[in-house]
């Protein structure tokens, strides 16, 4: 496998028994991760990885999301008009800046 130019990883709220428990999971981001697999794909961005993570530790302003290697936390990523805004800032190369934390 090639390496990502961007890895996301998106809070399942996964704890250490296993359970998904937490704001992310109850407000559906694994279903966002879905979405954002399939307009990621859709844009041919085939250079970014998706992965679903633990517990990011902000569960105040989930769902949340990580960006790598740039460092890019998001949070409040609620919908799929604001995984639109994120994906459409990686492909300039900046953040979405509304949703940063």
């Amino acid at each position: 496998m090639k390496k990502p130019k961007h890895h996301i990883f998106v809070c399942g709220s996964f704890r250490a028994a296993g359970d998904s428990q937490g704001v992310c999971s109850k407000k559906d981001s694994l279903q966002l991760l879905q979405y954002m697999e399939r307009e990621l794909s859709d844009r041919g961005l085939t250079d970014v990885v998706v992965s679903s993570t633990g517990c990011l530790k902000v569960c105040d302003r989930g769902p949340a999301m990580v960006i790598y290697p740039e460092n890019w936390w998001y949070g409040k990523v609620e919908n799929e008009s604001v995984i639109d805004e994120i994906i459409d800032a990686l492909e300039d190369g900046k953040t979405a800046e509304k949703y940063i934390l």
